[in-house]
């Protein structure tokens, strides 16, 4: 789990800071917000693996920005943790009807908070690393590091490979170009985002035409690997 990205969204800063130190010492990137509006803007931008979200906010409240992220396509399937001072039944009940995934009252240690973060992203992630991925005779074996395409094997580069096994993991959801540049390349690589449109293209290629139309344009966003027309 260690390396995840997970954004704190508190208006108070000792809280956020209170937090960022445990989950640094435990390995995970984190980013910080103070307000709803703040944290919308670094979820489009950062996309990170798990939100921890504060009840009350300044503005728009954290149930308000749970239930605007469940909804949307580009952002429901990213974990929320609930955080507040608020321990009625009820107000548990309303967090966990809008999506989100666990329900942590202030005050809490630390280490709890780490171990319930880590309960949700093993929830959250693929249920095997290893697991035989396959689309309509299209398959990717992660343990081989092969692809074959109707029992023939295709060839395609190491770029062409980590881009069409993120898809296969992240079906049906539309990405930008700086999304996919931060998942396949890896945030800390400085790549123009014009090449994911190269790669993109040979990922095409490498499919041939039964295949090529799972990796589909969404015009004014990025792309979306579908089986849908």
């Amino acid at each position: 789990m260690a390396g995840k990205t997970i954004l704190i969204v508190d208006d108070e800063a000792a809280i956020r800071e209170m937090i960022a130190v445990a989950l640094e010492m435990a390995g995970y990137d984190c980013l910080e917000a103070d307000n709803g509006q703040q944290a919308h803007a670094l979820i489009v931008d950062r996309r990170p693996d798990l939100i921890l979200l504060d009840w009350m906010l300044p503005g728009t409240t954290g149930i308000e920005l749970a239930r605007r992220l469940k909804r949307d396509e580009n952002t429901a399937d990213i974990p929320i943790i609930m955080l507040t001072a608020k321990g009625e039944e009820d107000n548990k009940i309303q967090g966990l009807e809008v999506g989100a995934d666990d329900y942590i009252t202030k005050p809490f240690s630390p280490r709890e908070l780490v171990a319930r973060l880590k309960a949700v992203l093993r929830r959250a992630g693929p249920a095997d690393e290893e697991a035989m991925l396959e689309v309509d005779g299209l398959c990717l074996d992660p343990v081989s590091h092969r692809i074959t395409i109707n029992g023939q094997a295709a060839d395609m580069g190491p770029t062409e490979y980590r881009l069409l096994q993120f898809f296969m993991t992240h079906q049906e959801r539309a990405y930008t170009r700086s999304q996919l540049l931060d998942q396949v390349w890896g945030g800390n690589v400085y790549v123009e985002e014009r090449t994911v449109d190269v790669h993109i293209r040979r990922l095409r290629k490498a499919l041939g035409s039964g295949y090529e139309h799972l990796v589909q344009t969404v015009r004014g966003t990025g792309y979306r690997f579908s089986t849908r027309s």
